[in-house]
């Protein structure tokens, strides 16, 4: 049994501008509203997951709510990245999307994460067994 690990260390953060346009203009996308997630395999070094969170400023003008929706969407990729942390072979960049209209429940992102980061692992298990 592989031990879980609730934490979010800098190392695992997506930062590289050019990894990040890179996600927009080849990744493929999985999908559960009102969260998309961009993702791309990549090399990369001392860990195999890069995420990055995003929420579009023409849903949302005010930063804090912004910054709100971030903070939840981390937190729920952190409390649930198990689901596809260990599970996965080959390093890959992810980018969380918030595509809703209106301030969320953390609950709803608690659940779309799960599911978003479900079928993710789902794909990418389909990809590599054919």
């Amino acid at each position: 049994m592989t031990q879980l690990n609730f934490t979010f260390p800098k190392k695992e953060k997506l930062k590289s501008k050019k990894l990040i346009e890179q996600l927009f203009t080849e990744g493929k996308t999985v999908t559960n509203f009102p969260i998309k997630l961009i993702y791309l395999p990549c090399t990369l070094e001392n860990t195999p997951l890069k995420v990055g969170v995003t929420v579009a400023k023409r849903n949302f003008k005010s930063a804090v709510d912004r910054n709100r929706i971030k903070r939840l969407l981390r937190e729920a990729y952190r409390s649930n990245k198990h689901i596809v942390y260990n599970n996965i072979e080959g390093d890959y960049a992810l980018l969380f999307l918030y595509i809703g209209k209106q301030m969320p429940e953390s609950e709803t992102i608690e659940k779309s994460t799960i599911a978003v980061l479900t079928k993710l692992q789902k794909k990418l298990s389909d990809e590599k067994s054919s």
